[in-house]
């Protein structure tokens, strides 16, 4: 069911013809509060009153002219404007190929710099990892505006083999790391394709991440997922080398795990909701129902509500 969905979610029939029906629209709202950014921004607000902080994010990849890279740029820099003006406690997470990644890495790392200057201080402007192919030129233009913005951060994959000696690589910036899963189809010679050895390397690379925030070695790490055992062994950790839960944060979906999400900030644990919003969702929304299989019930059952 995982490898269709994900097959789906590369699929460019697919993603102009199933978004036309009611039932799959209607299924997204449990993973996307609306298309529009005032929808997220909403949201965020709502969230705020549960002590739970926001990433928003335009869902996309991929353009294919300078033009369009710096229409996405404009966008989040209207996005850190109505943050500011709301007063929210909201950063931004950004695809690198959404920035001109697949024209050239020097149009995305300037991009990127004016995205890190327009949010001073205030925030993280976060590079959503994409594909292992990609990871390269990801990590190249994290290094370049890490050398001049000390707030970027960037997602790591738990699934792939590389990542260990990347975030070892990474440590002597003390960049700010949000670690997740992964969710891309990979060859198993990139990526483990066992559930149990990528839930291994996840709490493995929590325990480095946390340590060295712990030491001083590390900016925020964020710890984004929903299973249950890695919250668990996330807090195992954290309990047991003494670190200050609110030095770091854990990261979910909008509408996944909603009542956890409220659980973990009434305990004193950060707490970030990832709210996507665009009308460029169904590649993005394949590969969240991928993550769990059985979320697939949940859009079955759309299609037989009036």
């Amino acid at each position: 069911m995982r490898n269709v969905l994900l097959w789906a979610s590369t699929n460019s029939f697919m993603a102009r013809r199933l978004p036309r029906f009611r039932f799959v629209q209607r299924a997204t709202r449990r993973f996307m509060p609306g298309e529009e950014l005032q929808d997220a921004l909403g949201e965020a607000l709502r969230l705020e009153d549960h002590g739970i902080v926001t990433t928003v994010t335009l869902l996309g990849e991929n353009v294919s002219t300078d033009a369009e890279a710096d229409a996405v740029m404009d966008h989040y820099l209207g996005v850190l404007d109505a943050v500011r003006a709301q007063r929210l406690d909201t950063e931004i997470s950004v695809k690198l190929t959404q920035l001109g990644l697949d024209q050239g890495r020097e149009g995305p790392v300037e991009r990127l710099s004016h995205l890190a200057r327009k949010c001073g201080e205030t925030g993280i402007v976060w590079i959503d990892i994409e594909s292992s192919p990609y990871v390269d030129a990801t990590l190249e233009v994290f290094r370049a505006v890490k050398a001049k913005y000390d707030n970027v951060g960037l997602c790591l994959q738990a699934y792939l083999f590389r990542t260990a000696d990347d975030l070892e690589a990474l440590l002597p910036l003390r960049p700010a790391i949000r670690l997740v899963k992964g969710a891309y189809m990979e060859p198993p010679e990139v990526a483990f394709p066992a559930k149990s050895d990528v839930d291994a390397n996840f709490v493995r690379l929590t325990e480095t991440l946390l340590r060295a925030r712990k030491d001083g070695r590390a900016g925020r790490p964020v710890i984004a997922s929903h299973d249950p055992a890695m919250v668990s062994e996330a807090r195992r950790i954290a309990d047991e080398i003494g670190i200050d839960p609110t030095s770091w944060e854990f990261a979910m979906l909008y509408g996944i795990q909603p009542v956890e999400q409220k659980r973990l900030a009434a305990g004193g644990y950060g707490m970030r909701v990832l709210i996507s919003y665009g009308r460029h969702w169904f590649p993005w929304y394949m590969r969240r129902l991928a993550e769990r299989p059985a979320n697939v019930w949940f859009v079955v059952k759309q299609m037989f509500r009036r």
